[in-house]
C-alpha cells in the first residue's frame, strides 16, 4: 500500500499557511498566487488551528457578504480538521476525505505540521497506479502471444 510520504515525495513537502488574525481578502490572494484551494491555519508552522478553503470563502461570503473579505481568517476557517501522518495509508486517507467532505489534509509528524495532501493529489496518485496496471497487463498479454 502506498503511503502519504510517497506522496509528498514526489508533490513536496511545502505547505502553504496563514495566521488566524490574517484578513481573508489576503487569504484569497495566497490562494491565488499559489494556485491551491485552502491554507493550513497556524500561529507557529507547526501546530494546526484549522484550515481555511475556498470552498469555506464562498459559505462565508453567503453569511456576511462582501464584508467578509474584511473580517480574520479564523471567521471563516474550519477548526475541527481531520489529518494524517507520513505513514499512513493513502486509500485511508481518500476515505477520510469522502466520508468528512474535506478536501485537504494536514499531515502532521510528532503533532507538528510537515505537509499537506489534496483529494487532487490522491486522485492523481490512484491514476498513476491504474495506467501502471495497466501497462503491466498489456506487456504480459503482448509476451504470451
Amino acid at each position: 500500500m502506498k503511503k502519504v510520504a510517497g506522496i509528498l515525495d514526489a508533490k513536496g513537502w511545502d505547505v502553504a499557511t496563514i495566521e488566524p488574525e490574517t484578513l481573508v481578502l489576503l487569504a484569497l490572494h495566497e490562494m491565488n498566487r499559489n494556485n491551491i484551494g485552502a491554507l493550513v491555519v497556524t500561529k507557529d508552522g507547526e501546530r494546526v488551528t484549522g484550515m481555511i478553503s475556498d470552498r469555506d470563502i464562498a459559505r462565508g461570503l453567503i453569511r456576511h457578504g462582501a464584508h467578509l473579505m474584511s473580517l480574520p481568517v479564523k471567521s471563516v476557517m474550519i477548526r475541527q480538521v481531520r489529518y494524517c501522518r507520513p505513514d499512513d495509508d493513502v486509500n485511508e486517507c481518500m476515505a477520510t476525505m469522502t466520508e468528512n467532505r474535506q478536501r485537504h489534509l494536514p499531515v502532521l509528524r510528532g503533532g507538528r505540521l510537515c505537509g499537506v495532501i489534496s483529494i487532487g493529489d490522491l486522485i492523481k496518485n490512484r491514476l498513476e497506479e491504474l495506467e501502471l496496471e495497466r501497462n503491466v497487463l498489456r506487456d504480459y498479454v503482448a509476451a504470451r502471444t
